[in-house]
């Protein structure tokens, strides 16, 4: 048993977390492949724009329902059946995938895809919240950054496939990766326990921005308040991540400028997780949430006036080191407010939200550019949102001082 407890904030909880973060780069491509395939899909299944999302709508679905099952299967049975399972479950689905006829049962399939990669993002999250103490904002945002840097990475391992039209060439290449490389990642993972720092009471807890705190509203209160902003915030997120490749084939840069652009948005957004990581260890995970929402509001007014392709890869970038931290900062906020035994459902409902955000987000979008035959009403309609974001945290950081005050 003794081998099987991690102390928290120690080398091998350091370890765990390298582990986890290359599954979920590895892991978590079916949820940025479906986004770069979007243009081969609407040529191939003759779609308008805002059909072409409905296999990512059914990938974010998914993804959401798969982060809140398999979260809870985390908190009951622990780690290793449930990654089995979505492992299975997903380089099924990747496979199935390049049998499609048409977008009905593609969404079907990419549905399973989403729900499966799941396991790769929010329950990482709550897996690796539980082995650090001083520096679960920063190890929690650089497991969440995995996903990231694969939105970042695999556009340019497959786009010589997306070129030649060749999308299930791309996925059948993933299924493959995925089948070899993660059986090798979770062998050396492994089902481990954390154990508490022996010297934990030597910290200043009053001091230290990740020691828990009970709010002066219910827990159910918290999770509705977390759950709704996060719906609003990434129903502004999605604009840009969803749509940036047709933008970019719109106003005529083609598809292989708006992948490269959409790769250095995720390669920022792999900085900003980290960053915002630090910070909110320093600062405390509601403050940097408010920063990284009015950054991303900010971002997004600026795809308005700005059209040249050198304008876009900058605006792209501004964007993504001022949203790529926001969503795993959620999950320190439940780590740090709610109880520890439920941290894997609750950041599952959590993370469920955010791709409600995004998988209306993405749709809505779409539509109001079929409507306009313009993403500008879109990009209005995201900073909206994005305000009401805003103002619910700065409520919470209110009940939050508040909270602080009446327990010293």
């Amino acid at each position: 048993m003794k081998n099987n407890l991690i102390e928290q904030d120690s080398k091998q909880a350091w370890l765990r977390l390298i582990i986890i973060f290359t599954m979920s780069v590895i892991g978590t491509a079916g949820m940025w492949s479906v986004v770069i395939i979007m243009p081969n899909i609407q040529n191939e299944f003759e779609l308008d724009r805002a059909a072409s999302t409905y296999p990512y709508v059914a990938t974010m679905f998914g993804y959401g329902i798969g982060n809140v099952i398999i979260g809870r299967m985390l908190d009951k049975i622990g780690i290793r059946k449930p990654i089995i399972f979505a492992l299975i479950l997903l380089v099924s689905s990747y496979l199935f995938s390049v049998l499609a006829t048409n977008v009905f049962w593609l969404s079907i399939i990419q549905f399973f895809l989403g729900f499966s990669a799941a396991a790769f993002f929010g329950p990482m999250m709550a897996d690796i919240s539980k082995f650090f103490y001083q520096r679960k904002g920063l190890a929690v945002s650089l497991v969440a950054s995995g996903q990231h840097l694969c939105g970042a990475v695999w556009p340019f391992l497959i786009k010589d496939f997306l070129i030649d039209g060749q999308w299930k060439s791309a996925h059948f290449f993933i299924a493959i990766v995925c089948s070899i490389c993660i059986p090798i990642l979770f062998f050396f993972l492994g089902e481990k326990k954390p154990k508490s720092k022996e010297n934990i009471q030597n910290f200043d807890v009053e001091k230290n921005v990740n020691s828990t705190l009970k709010l002066s509203i219910s827990n159910k209160q918290t999770q509705i308040l977390l759950m709704f902003a996060g719906v609003l915030c990434c129903v502004a997120m999605s604009v840009p991540q969803v749509h940036i490749v047709p933008l970019c084939i719109d106003y005529g840069y083609g598809l292989t400028i708006g992948t490269e652009i959409l790769s250095f948005m995720l390669f920022a957004a792999v900085i900003s997780r980290i960053l915002f990581g630090f910070l909110s260890d320093k600062i405390g995970p509601i403050q940097t949430l408010i920063l990284g929402s009015s950054l991303q509001a900010l971002s997004l007014s600026m795809f308005l006036p700005f059209s040249s392709q050198l304008s876009l890869y900058i605006v792209a970038i501004f964007f993504g080191l001022s949203q790529g931290g926001i969503v795993p900062i959620y999950t320190v906020i439940i780590s740090k407010f709610l109880p520890t035994n439920e941290v894997a459902e609750r950041v599952g409902l959590l993370i469920f939200a955010t791709i409600i955000g995004m998988s209306v987000g993405g749709w809505l979008s779409g539509e109001i550019f079929d409507y306009t035959n313009s993403y500008k009403l879109a990009f209005l309609n995201g900073i909206f949102w994005n305000i009401i974001n805003v103002s619910i945290m700065i409520y919470l950081y209110l009940v939050y001082k508040n909270s602080k005050r009446i327990n010293d």
